[in-house]
């Protein structure tokens, strides 16, 4: 009988499979390198909105040309360098970007999709970090706006919809005043939550360990031992001993989890982010889909979010990501100096070549992983961390999990 559960990643996957694990009376330990949200969970923009999730492995993406991937100010950039593990990656995420296996992608996302707000609002119940509120989708003419709400349409036919109406632009700028006049059509998206997800993680860090859980930072797992009566996670010193582990690392968890048949390459997909003063604190995000920009209110800041950047996750920061966010919603927002940015983040989002998530058990039934959610971890995570939890707590096995089976 499972009892004792180890969580290796202290990121919103990680926490939330703790929680949800103690929902089901485990005795749950989790272990992180660094500490609570150090990685891709901290810095992003914080936007809990399933009907907007979709493979990364897009056809829309492939309009794009190799010439402008390889622009650094691009939405999504490649660094040229060599690099054979990148070079396989890309290989296979091409041929992923097809209308079919596209559309396979949206139908299992939607799976997870349909749970994911119930799932946050049971793991943040009062939690002051979680505002509600719709979302502002800005651009310069009507067209721009026409594959987001094409999205929205297709979320709807999936059991997702979102209510939303068009603005004018100066309807958009009674809603959000730091527009400028270079908005000319708007989107409005309704009832949506959105966080500061560095501070909400801590919250739930909280309450882990309120609930009696153990939360060791600054240790690195190194190995990871399966056997008959358990797993042994090495981890510096004496191996810590479990019923079962989860892996929910990121872009780190091939590391740990290759040795159990998990083959799929999981590739940085490099985010980043930074926060400019505003003397008028918005209440409502805003999103700029022809930049995929996303601008979120934290209290007298906004913190401006952006761009995929297919990068070692270790790597340095680049400059140039940073100034192509400014330089792509400076002429929308007016009293607002992106050249006063300050906090910039870079993070490691996991991408897998098909856009879908690793999720449920290896080779070993001991050993379960979590990971490759993309830019979708704070959206999808709860959900994620719920299934999992009961499935190894119950056995219960949910259908919808199959797309993402971490062997395929």
């Amino acid at each position: 009988m499972t009892r004792r559960v180890g969580v290796i990643g202290a990121g919103m996957l990680g926490l939330a499979t703790a929680w949800y694990l103690q929902e089901h009376g485990a005795e749950v330990t989790v272990l992180d390198r660094r500490g609570v949200a150090a990685g891709a969970s901290w810095g992003n923009a914080g936007w809990i909105t399933p009907a907007l999730v979709s493979p990364l492995a897009d056809p829309k993406l492939l309009r794009y040309g190799l010439g402008a991937v390889l622009k650094p100010s691009s939405p999504v950039y490649l660094p040229l360098r060599p690099d054979l593990g990148l070079l396989g990656f890309l290989a296979r995420f091409t041929r992923n970007c097809t209308a079919r296996r596209y559309r396979a992608g949206l139908d299992a996302l939607a799976g997870l999709g349909r749970g994911a707000a119930a799932a946050f609002d049971a793991l943040t119940e009062g939690a002051a970090a979680v505002r509600r509120g719709p979302i502002i989708a800005c651009a310069r003419r009507d067209e721009e706006l026409a594959d987001l709400l094409a999205e929205l349409r297709h979320a709807a036919q999936l059991g997702l919809p979102v209510a939303h109406d068009r603005l004018t632009a100066a309807e958009a700028r009674e809603a959000v005043p730091i527009l400028s006049g270079a908005v000319g059509a708007a989107v409005r998206m309704a009832d949506h939550r959105f966080i500061d997800p560095g501070r909400l993680l801590d919250r739930i860090a909280a309450a882990v360990r309120a609930r009696g859980g153990t939360i060791l930072e600054s240790l690195a797992a190194l190995d990871i031992r399966a056997g008959g009566a358990g797993v042994e996670v090495l981890a510096g010193g004496a191996p810590v001993r479990f019923d079962t582990v989860v892996v929910a690392t990121g872009a780190w968890l091939p590391a740990l989890a290759r040795k159990f048949g998990v083959r799929t390459r999981i590739q940085a997909g490099r985010g980043y982010s930074f926060s400019v003063p505003t003397d008028w604190a918005p209440s409502t995000p805003i999103y700029f889909p022809v930049h995929r920009v996303a601008c979120t209110p934290l209290g007298d800041r906004l913190r401006i979010a952006g761009t995929m950047e297919f990068r070692r996750p270790e790597a340095a920061p680049d400059e140039r990501r940073v100034r192509a966010i400014a330089d792509s919603v400076r002429p929308f927002l007016s009293e607002v100096d992106v050249e006063k940015r300050a906090v910039t983040w870079v993070g490691a989002r996991p991408c897998t070549p098909d856009g879908l998530p690793l999720i449920g058990p290896t080779v070993s039934d001991r050993v379960w992983v979590a990971g490759g959610h993309g830019m979708w971890g704070i959206t999808l995570g709860p959900v994620t961390g719920e299934l999992v939890a009961r499935a190894i707590m119950t056995g219960d096995r949910p259908a919808l999990l199959a797309p993402f089976n971490p062997l395929r």
